[in-house]
């Protein structure tokens, strides 16, 4: 059976009343406090995982996040990309999404398809609660990749079809710090030997590779922004580059976010130039 992105937004839309009754579920922390959904799966930005934990729950509550992504770019690429999220305790984070790839005009009517679970870990700090404090938050976590069809990878001469990423974060918020508004910052290094992401196997030996994210609030409800994200480029026959974002998210209530954001990955397969606009429904309790 095939679950499409807006099975998932639909069904977690229609839990949502139960759910949100559920008095061990969260809801006390602050809007914001959690990002939104990375395209991976994790809490944080668009592009990157960032040193949060999904969901609105606080130190004694559960909280969860649902998502949908679509990406488009100009040589009719096209990425769906949808999955979900329980933070625990404000402490631990489990994830999940499924990737679908579309090759466009590269390779008509053929796809790519990636699914990929997530753990992290809060070591210490706590990036809005203790804003005064020069200590940043900061987590550990893995991304496990696994390809569902490796036979286009394998004629590109991919290696392996699944492998596990290790990544650090560490997320800070500083006060009143854009001209008075509030500015979040985040960096994420990754340990990491995929290539497009994953879609085209995992190849060569690991590289550490930074993100960043940095982004201005505002108001409480609202987050402009920009990420980077730094590719290894380890497959010969279909070269990278890095990819980049600028977006803007904003929580029109409590339980939904809504991210816009124009995207830059680079050179995709050999095609240069592959941008694009993209919008994110977020789901979360």
């Amino acid at each position: 059976m095939r679950i499409r992105s807006r099975q998932i937004v639909h069904a977690a839309l229609a839990l949502a009343p139960a759910i949100a009754a559920l008095p061990a579920w969260g809801g006390e922390r602050l809007l914001g406090a959690s990002g939104v959904s990375q395209v991976e799966g994790a809490a944080g930005g668009g592009l990157s995982p960032w040193a949060l934990i999904a969901g609105q729950g606080s130190r004694d509550q559960v909280g969860a996040s649902a998502f949908a992504t679509r990406i488009h770019t100009r040589s009719g690429f096209v990425l769906d990309s949808a999955g979900a999220a329980v933070g625990l305790f404000d402490t631990v984070e489990l994830s999940a999404a499924r990737w679908r790839f579309g090759l466009g005009d590269l390779v008509p009517g053929q796809s790519l398809k990636m699914d990929v679970l997530g753990l992290k870990w809060r070591v210490f700090g706590d990036a809005v609660f203790d804003a005064d404090n020069w200590m940043p938050q900061v987590t550990i976590g893995l991304q496990r990749k696994r390809n569902r069809d490796m036979t286009i990878p394998t004629l590109l001469g991919a290696e392996r079809g699944s492998d596990t990423e290790p990544y650090v974060s560490a997320a800070k918020l500083w006060l009143g710090a854009a001209g008075g508004w509030n500015l979040f910052t985040n960096l994420t290094v990754r340990s990491t030997r995929a290539s497009q992401f994953g879609l085209l196997g995992f190849n060569g030996s690991r590289k550490l590779t930074p993100e960043l994210a940095v982004a201005v609030l505002p108001r409480d409800n609202l987050a402009i922004g920009v990420e980077y994200r730094a590719k290894p480029d380890g497959l010969a026959s279909a070269p990278e580059s890095h990819a980049a974002d600028l977006f803007v998210a904003w929580w029109p209530q409590r339980h939904v976010s809504l991210t816009a954001a124009w995207l830059d990955l680079g050179t995709i397969a050999g095609q240069p130039g592959q941008r694009s606009s993209y919008v994110s429904l977020q789901v979360q309790f």
